[in-house]
């Protein structure tokens, strides 16, 4: 079992940034790809950005590329999602998962295991 917290959220003007963090249980965190997913009112989870079980390949939701960047610290069982330039478009909850796929970096809800809370960002124009 993983537990995934997420923090960091908050309000903030267009243009301005926000860093979010996930913090996770596990102890073999190093093992699991890490995905942040959003989703606001009325519409269905999506992709946001993925990273691997070593940090070295990411992958991003076009609609966020340039912009968002996602990270991870193994040694502090901690993935970060770096968020600038921020739209009001942008604004739902955004959520932390863990996958225990290793081969490929995984962008759809069904291939993570386990899920945080989220975190409300909102992005005033």
């Amino acid at each position: 079992q993983v537990r995934l917290v997420e923090s960091g959220g908050g309000l903030v003007q267009a243009g301005g940034s926000l860093r979010l963090s996930c913090a996770a249980s596990a102890r073999t965190f190093s093992t699991y790809a890490m995905g942040w997913f959003r989703q606001a009112p009325g519409k269905e989870r999506e992709f946001v950005a993925a990273i691997n079980w070593s940090g070295g390949s990411t992958n991003y939701a076009d609609s966020v590329k340039g912009r968002f960047t996602i990270s991870r610290d193994n040694a502090k069982n901690t993935v970060y999602l770096q968020m600038n330039s921020l739209k009001p478009e942008d604004t739902a909850i955004y959520y932390c998962a863990a996958s225990r796929q290793t081969r490929l970096i995984p962008t759809k809800v069904g291939n993570y295991d386990y899920w945080g809370q989220g975190t409300q960002v909102t992005v005033s124009s």
